[in-house]
């Protein structure tokens, strides 16, 4: 996954990104299309959406509250990366100031919440948080398929580090419940489930492969020489 520059970026939003037209505000309209195709496609363009983020900067009066919000929720599935600090760090400090922009500033907080546990690989607490308020859904609802982007995500990462685990924590981790964890760890995932039902085996891969580590120090007689010298120099 290439959040930073997607194939699926059409030829005009590469001249925007990479010219001039970066600058002009005419360019919002079209960098605001290019976020909703994004989020009806289930994929980013992370240097595409800091750029949109800089016009605001450069254009106040065009800014667009759910544009940002979009944004870093499409930078949350880019986890774990710091797509979602570099978005934020583009945000004008006086839209983050409370009551500054009516319901911003706590969208804002919640979604930094929620960045923090993925990136922190508290996946139970995330799920926990996502169902905890009703305003998690309204921010999300833009992104097509989100949650199972992030589950996605999670069994990727949990790929690069298990070869077995167990049934009841990669519920946990994925915030799903008997046919519905089994579905996504056999169809989604392509993992297997043992004949006990409680272990998930997950096939060998570079990343969870163990590998024999060999280390070698060279260390010649010139080296013993001097060492010896500098103590009998010392000694004397």
């Amino acid at each position: 996954m290439d959040s930073e520059d997607p194939q699926e970026r059409p030829e005009d939003v590469s001249n925007i990104i990479n010219g001039l037209e970066r600058y002009n505000p005419e360019a919002v309209g079209n960098l605001e299309d290019y976020l909703r195709h994004q989020c009806e496609n289930r994929y980013t363009d992370s240097n595409a959406n800091r750029t949109l983020l800089k016009l605001y900067q450069l254009n106040p009066d065009r800014v667009k509250d759910e544009v940002i919000t979009n944004i870093l929720v499409k930078a949350l599935t880019c986890f774990p990366s710091p797509q979602f600090t570099l978005a934020l760090h583009l945000i004008p400090p006086s839209l983050l100031a409370p009551n500054s922009r009516a319901e911003l500033p706590e969208a804002i907080s919640k979604l930094r919440e929620l960045s923090n546990q993925l990136q922190g690989a508290q996946y139970s607490r995330f799920w926990a948080t996502i169902d905890s308020d009703d305003l998690y859904a309204d921010l999300t609802t833009d992104i097509e398929g989100f949650e199972e982007l992030i589950r996605v995500r999670i069994a990727t990462l949990i790929s690069h580090a298990y070869r077995e685990i167990e049934l009841s924590v990669l519920e946990q981790w994925l915030g799903l419940e008997g046919q519905a964890a089994l579905k996504f760890v056999t169809e989604t995932a392509g993992w297997k489930v043992d004949d006990s039902g409680k272990m998930v085996q997950i096939p060998r891969n570079p990343e969870n492969e163990a590998k024999k580590s060999e280390v070698r120090e060279d260390v010649n007689v010139d080296m013993f020489q001097r060492v010896i010298r500098r103590a009998w120099e010392e000694t004397v």
